[in-house]
């Protein structure tokens, strides 16, 4: 037994030091960095404390762009669970071609996220985009779907959650398909109808699923970076940045390394305090079967 256990922390050290190397050594240095001013290039580095988060949040912009990551997280968590769900129950039933489906629902998530930003950017730009040139076709005028702030937001949400509904479906799948038949049996040999049966016998027992989908998605929703700047490249005027983008824009556009490694630090604490009660809470409503 003692050996077996010695082979097995031996079999994790790569992972530790993976670990030690690509998320504990780049967070220990982001910290640091943010109680710096310095522009990212010079040698020039000059400690000034706390002003970076200080400086953050009498930042307009900053509030802006953190709405907007909320929006960007929960609304995209919401929307593929919600699609991803309801496919996944439809994609368990046995019919002819079920299997070309999953492939076709599956495919968005093998094309990078920048390249569908772009290839939806051709589909919602003002002159020659694919849904204007429909609506010209019905002698509709033509829309500025990225005008505003909260329409870009709003669509840039759509077309991620859109893009990563397969996850979700793959996720529910395979949590559906591990749920024994015969509770459903028994609760039907009860009276009970589909909605019973969905709420009080296949709900409760998809919780871990629920758990993992909810979670992941929620930690990409809060980094999405790539499809942003595809679409709207942050505009209009800057109002559909997340924090990602905007950290991007501050060290290499601004050149401001210091305030824009405080911004990180933030964004990490948001999805941490965010994430580790969400998940909790589900955790504590899985139940053993």
């Amino acid at each position: 037994m003692k050996r077996r256990r010695y082979i097995y922390l031996c079999l994790t050290i790569p992972a530790i030091l993976l670990i030690i190397l690509f998320i504990a050594v780049p967070l220990f240095n982001a910290i640091s960095l943010s109680f710096l001013k310095w522009n990212g290039y010079s040698q020039n580095r000059k400690w000034i404390g706390f002003e970076n988060y200080i400086q953050a949040f009498s930042d307009r912009l900053f509030w802006r762009t953190l709405i907007n990551t909320l929006i960007y997280g929960f609304g995209s968590c919401l929307l593929q669970n919600l699609g991803g769900l309801f496919v996944a129950i439809f994609l368990n039933n046995k019919f002819r071609g079920r299997n070309g489906v999953r492939v076709v629902v599956y495919m968005p998530i093998m094309i990078s996220a920048f390249i569908m930003g772009q290839i939806l950017y051709y589909f919602f730009q003002y002159d020659g985009g694919v849904f204007n040139e429909i609506l010209k076709l019905f002698g509709l005028p033509a829309v500025y779907w990225m005008e505003k702030g909260w329409t870009a937001v709003s669509l840039i949400t759509l077309v991620n959650s859109w893009q990563y509904i397969g996850l979700c479906m793959i996720i529910y799948l395979a949590g559906l398909q591990n749920i024994p038949n015969m509770y459903r049996e028994a609760a039907r040999l009860d009276g009970a109808n589909k909605i019973y049966e969905f709420a009080h016998v296949t709900l409760p027992l998809l919780i871990p699923a629920i758990t993992t989908a909810v979670v992941t998605n929620l930690i990409g929703g809060f980094k999405m970076f790539d499809v942003i700047v595809a679409m709207s490249g942050g505009g209009p005027s800057k109002q559909s940045m997340s924090l990602s983008y905007y950290i991007s824009t501050l060290y290499f556009t601004d050149e401001r390394a210091g305030y824009s490694s405080a911004i990180g630090v933030i964004l990490f604490a948001v999805i941490i305090i965010i994430t580790l009660p969400v998940n909790a809470w589900l955790r504590k409503k899985e139940v053993e079967y």
